[in-house]
């Protein structure tokens, strides 16, 4: 093959996680040549809570319940069915999860997500690929590679590179919003008492409400994952140290310090950011689309964007295909995949941010509303509302 063909593809995907994934498999049977690239080599890390909401498997089992099973019978877990929701005056609320959903960490999801797109499609996967920059012009988008090796060339460049994506700085750059993002910090712990494999657990904390405090179990060995996030502009204009007030809480709260008097703390304490939905935001361009983090595509309420990720790298696949279809690449066509993310995930957002807003500053609303949750028809609104 031609040196010019090898390093040209129909589409390339940056970025391998959830979004990139689930794009690739739902290309499987395009006939496109897709490349699918990621500047680490996998099984690698991913800072997160590691919770794996059942929408995300849903939109994973609509592409294939041999995916899907495929997916659980692999990746390590723990099954949750419930999850419990502490209030700021110590009052709580429970809730029983219908869809299936579990909590694995990202260091296995990832990596089994991935090899199925290297079991079940003929994506060239490019590990240890990192991109320096990322072009586009009326014939192709380029893809400049960090260590200075000949870039590729594609019709279509999609950006699911995450929280900080290249493709984002790059094709659509824009100043931090710290009012529509959040950041987080997590470890993992072993031998916390009261936990329970099936059992996810939220605190809120009257001095800091526009966040939560989680843990999480991932395994049967009594693992969990713990953290504790915030808004950033609470962050700031509280001058807020996420890792010394995660700390102290687990020291002082008194439904916690006791718990965990006896937790071994098995990783450091790392951060990691989070742009959050609920605002409009472009997500393509020219011969470029964006997809889960990378488009702002997390959860404002509950702090998740796995599913989203998922969702939109499928609906993402389905606009390539039209493309392709037309041969259209123009910015005003690739905008018919930023109105189906508004329409599907994006209005969501926008009611989750506003409900999180509406809470921030007012823990006596959160203690009565988790009060009145306990009736079951008022749970199953509160359920609805905030999906």
């Amino acid at each position: 093959m031609p040196d010019a063909a090898r390093h040209h593809y129909d589409v390339i995907l940056i970025g391998a996680g959830p979004a990139g994934a689930a794009c690739a498999l739902a290309l499987r049977h395009s006939g496109l040549r897709v490349a699918l690239l990621d500047k680490a080599r996998f099984p690698r890390d991913k800072v997160c809570g590691d919770a794996i909401p059942g929408p995300a498997l849903k939109a994973l089992r609509k592409l294939s319940e041999d995916f899907y099973q495929e997916l659980r019978t692999r990746t390590p877990r723990a099954d949750t069915q419930t999850s419990r929701l502490v209030a700021p005056d110590g009052g709580e609320a429970r809730v029983q999860w219908q869809l299936p959903t579990f909590s694995s960490p990202r260091l296995h999801f990832d990596h089994h997500l991935l090899n199925l797109v290297r079991r079940h499609t003929s994506t060239e996967i490019r590990e240890n690929y990192a991109v320096r920059d990322v072009q586009t012009d009326a014939h192709c988008a380029t893809v400049f590679p960090a260590d200075g090796s000949p870039p590729l060339t594609a019709a279509l460049v999609l950006g699911c590179d995450g929280a900080n994506s290249v493709v984002a700085r790059k094709l659509l750059p824009r100043p931090l919003d710290r009012r529509y993002h959040c950041a987080a910090v997590r470890a993992y712990y072993r031998g916390i008492s009261g936990t329970n494999e099936q059992t996810t657990e939220f605190f809120f904390l009257k001095e800091h409400l526009a966040g939560y405090l989680w843990i999480f179990p991932v395994g049967p060995d009594g693992t969990c994952n713990v953290g504790f996030g915030m808004v950033s502009d609470q962050i700031a204009a509280g001058q807020v140290n996420l890792k010394e007030t995660m700390q102290e809480v687990l020291r002082q709260h008194p439904a916690l310090a006791p718990r965990f008097a006896q937790a071994e703390q098995l990783t450091p304490i790392v951060g990691f950011g989070l742009p959050l939905g609920g605002t409009p935001r472009p997500s393509t361009g020219p011969r470029f689309l964006l997809c889960g983090d990378a488009a702002s595509l997390i959860d404002p309420l509950q702090g998740h964007g796995i599913d989203t990720a998922i969702e939109s790298g499928v609906l993402a696949a389905a606009q390539v295909q039209r493309c392709f279809a037309q041969q259209d690449f123009s910015a005003a066509f690739l905008q018919q995949y930023e109105r189906e993310v508004e329409e599907k995930i994006g209005r969501k957002l926008t009611r989750s941010y506003r409900l999180m807003r509406f809470f921030a500053d007012k823990p006596w609303v959160v203690n009565a509303g988790f009060r009145v949750a306990r009736q079951p028809l008022v749970k199953k609104w509160m359920l609805k509302l905030v999906g």
